[in-house]
């Protein structure tokens, strides 16, 4: 992409998603979330009614008197949004691409932690680390965010979201909002996901489009899977086909949504053809 189309197409991102943002996180956004975090602050006598379990053994037994710990509210939240850009995201039978609608919704997100004051981090993802930008502050940050998301040119074609998970769980030491952004194209990522979810608080944003959840009656058609590259010859009108087709994926939906209960990872479902701001807001209002 030249880099005039690039940056007209930046902007164009910008000002609707900042747009967005403004809609959705009028409020204080952070109560949305899983409390901000405690960081240790001082010492101080113990007093009637303090918590015991906040006791401090060690300069108590130096002291003889009994101390407190005492903690204060971290005032600083980081947010990270972990993308899938595989090649299962570059389709759509709608108005938009997977992908597309992948940038958005970072785009939202991003400019939500501006807002709030907050760091806001990427890291983009396929069979492999794709491109990590560590936490900042700042609009600069969130235009270099939808840059990456626009004019990113994948290197790998499948998914691998236990990769993804932990190369989060290495460079994010502190506890972190994290959305994973993705269509889930991809199994065994269950353990990685529980010490992502004890650690983080954790959004699971599934993206998917309609074709992908019932057939359209087209008759013989040649269906190609965008991450392996293979290729069937399908007959979409065959009775038997379709309801296999159903089967699998009902199976499919139902085991990632209990494998993120079970990771206390919330889910976002959000479609090609969904209105995403409506979804974001019944999902940040439920929190």
């Amino acid at each position: 992409m030249e880099i005039n189309q690039l940056l007209k197409k930046v902007r164009k991102i910008e000002l609707k998603s900042r747009d967005i943002s403004n809609h959705l996180f009028s409020g204080d956004t952070l109560s949305m979330f899983k409390g901000r975090g405690m960081s240790f602050s001082e010492v101080r006598e113990y007093q009637y009614s303090d918590d015991v379990r906040f006791i401090d053994w060690n300069v108590t037994a130096r002291t003889g008197v009994p101390f407190v710990k005492i903690y204060e509210e971290e005032r600083e939240l980081t947010v990270m949004l972990v993308v899938d850009v595989s090649n299962s995201a570059f389709f759509g039978s709608k108005e938009m691409l997977k992908s597309e609608l992948i940038t958005e919704l970072s785009a939202v997100l991003a400019f939500s932690a501006v807002q709030s004051n907050d760091k806001v981090g990427l890291i983009l993802f396929s069979d492999k680390i794709e491109k990590y930008i560590p936490p900042s502050k700042g609009r600069n940050q969130t235009l270099r965010i939808i840059r990456e998301l626009v004019d990113h040119k994948p290197k790998g074609k499948n998914t691998n979201i236990n990769g993804a998970i932990q190369f989060l769980n290495n460079v994010v030491k502190k506890k972190c909002i994290c959305f994973l952004i993705s269509d889930f194209q991809d199994d065994n990522f269950e353990k990685s996901l529980r010490v992502a979810g004890r650690k983080n608080d954790l959004i699971a944003v599934y993206i998917s489009d309609p074709v992908e959840k019932v057939l359209p009656h087209a008759g013989l058609i040649k269906a190609i899977d965008p991450e392996t590259g293979q290729e069937q010859w399908i007959d979409t009108e065959d009775v038997e086909f379709r309801k296999a087709y159903s089967d699998w994926y009902q199976s499919r939906t139902t085991k990632l949504k209990q494998t993120l209960g079970e990771s206390k990872v919330d889910l976002i479902n959000i479609s090609t053809d969904d209105d995403y701001v409506k979804k974001l807001l019944k999902f940040f209002k439920s929190r």
